[in-house]
């Protein structure tokens, strides 16, 4: 009898784990309570929200893991900032999702931290990672997300302007426009001088290409400034000015009434170089159709454009579903001088942009953001200041002890 207990305790076992990889996590969400469409920065005043869709032919079992953050968002190894105790959000609640979705999503989460079980605790101040995985085994994980944890001990002064490039000629000359961030602070008595060590600015939610001004910089664009007191300037002249974004809105169920369709009803796009911003975007973020809505169904969306007659060895795809991160994955296909991809996204409005680069080995570089959509000075961007500092305390590790986010105006 024990023999056929522990066979059926092996098999159920096994039965778990083997449905626990068979779940796609989708449409994940991370935004802070008081501005769903920006960077996730938690500030002591608001919440962390996670939510998203889930394709499975079970009900879910998973956990959400969260880990602070060392350089480069690699998750610290110190014992000393490991938060065992309230790192984890146990066995997650989840929805049904509307029928007319379940082909393809059958259930949704939504949560907000820390939460009311206090069950998670962000006790330190600085760069966030979160995991969701399986409830039985933590290495099997389905997705991950980023966000900032803040405390604002020192105040920031952040100035923008208008600024040129000058280094040489521009042709055309609208690639030498450029946007002047400026940030100065007064470092309280609490840190010492000898440990603040730089600035960083996220433009537009593009988390994964921050602008870095640090002590060593000393270039005709970037540069730092100490009284050696406690005054401190950190600059950037050489953030590119850009554009509005491309829209994609699908959530109309009357225009985009069919499985696959067009990002723009009018098919192709073309370069937007000389072309002033026609609308305001979300400065890099999205909206998703409600979870609850009959209609908050997934569509297979082309995005097609014909660039200039120049010759561009690839171009990419990146928007507010991808994290703004530049990825084979999402490189175009070319065809007669038009180049297209196709990719599944849940009804919605999305920020997005194209991007030329070469390609070598499977290595993305050269990328131009600027030459299928401008450079203007005529957009609003939306940058995200954050100052570190070397924590030496429980340390040392990188702490953020100032932040500030600004509006660009035309």
């Amino acid at each position: 009898m024990k023999s056929v207990i522990l066979i059926l305790s092996f098999y159920l076992f096994m039965q778990i784990n083997l449905f626990a990889q068979e779940f796609a996590v989708k449409s994940l969400n991370v935004y802070s309570t008081d501005n769903p469409t920006s960077l996730p920065v938690l500030t002591g005043v608001n919440k962390l929200v996670i939510e998203f869709d889930v394709q499975g032919e079970f009900y879910p079992s998973m956990n959400i893991v969260f880990r602070f953050c060392d350089i480069g968002w690699t998750p610290t190894k110190n014992i000393f900032l490991l938060n065992y105790q309230y790192n984890t959000f146990y066995f997650l609640d989840f929805e049904d999702l509307p029928i007319m979705v379940a082909d393809d999503a059958r259930y949704h989460h939504k949560s907000s931290y820390p939460d009311e079980k206090d069950q998670v605790r962000f006790p330190f101040s600085g760069k966030w990672r979160f995991y969701v995985t399986d409830s039985q085994d933590t290495s099997i994980v389905y997705a991950t997300g980023k966000f900032f944890v803040v405390n604002n001990d020192v105040e920031l002064r952040v100035n923008v302007k208008r600024d040129e490039l000058e280094d040489k000629s521009y042709w055309p000359v609208e690639l030498s426009k450029a946007i002047n961030v400026t940030t100065d602070f007064y470092l309280t008595e609490d840190f010492h001088p000898s440990f603040v060590d730089r600035i960083e600015i996220i433009d537009d939610q593009r988390i994964n290409y921050p602008i870095v001004v640090d002590r060593k910089t000393n270039t005709l664009f970037r540069f730092f400034k100490w009284d050696a007191n406690r005054n401190f300037t950190f600059t950037a002249r050489d953030i590119p000015a850009g554009n509005e974004f491309r829209q994609v809105d699908i959530r109309d169920h009357n225009l985009f009434n069919t499985k696959d369709v067009r990002a723009q009803l009018d098919g192709l796009e073309y370069s937007r170089f000389f072309l002033n911003p026609l609308h305001k975007d979300l400065n890099g973020g999205k909206i998703y159709a409600n979870y609850r809505d009959e209609f908050s169904t997934y569509l297979n969306v082309t995005f097609s454009i014909r660039p200039p007659e120049e010759n561009f060895n690839s171009i990419f795809l990146v928007g507010a579903f991808n994290d703004w991160k530049l990825s084979l994955n999402y490189r175009m296909n070319e065809s007669g001088g038009i180049y297209s991809i196709t990719i599944p996204l849940k009804r919605g409005i999305y920020d997005y942009q194209y991007v030329a680069a070469d390609v070598d080995n499977n290595e993305i570089l050269n990328p131009d953001w600027l030459i299928l959509e401008g450079n203007t000075w005529l957009n609003t961007k939306e940058f995200d200041v954050f100052l570190y500092y070397n924590e030496q305390d429980k340390g040392p590790y990188e702490r953020i002890i100032g932040y500030k986010r600004v509006i660009s105006k035309q």
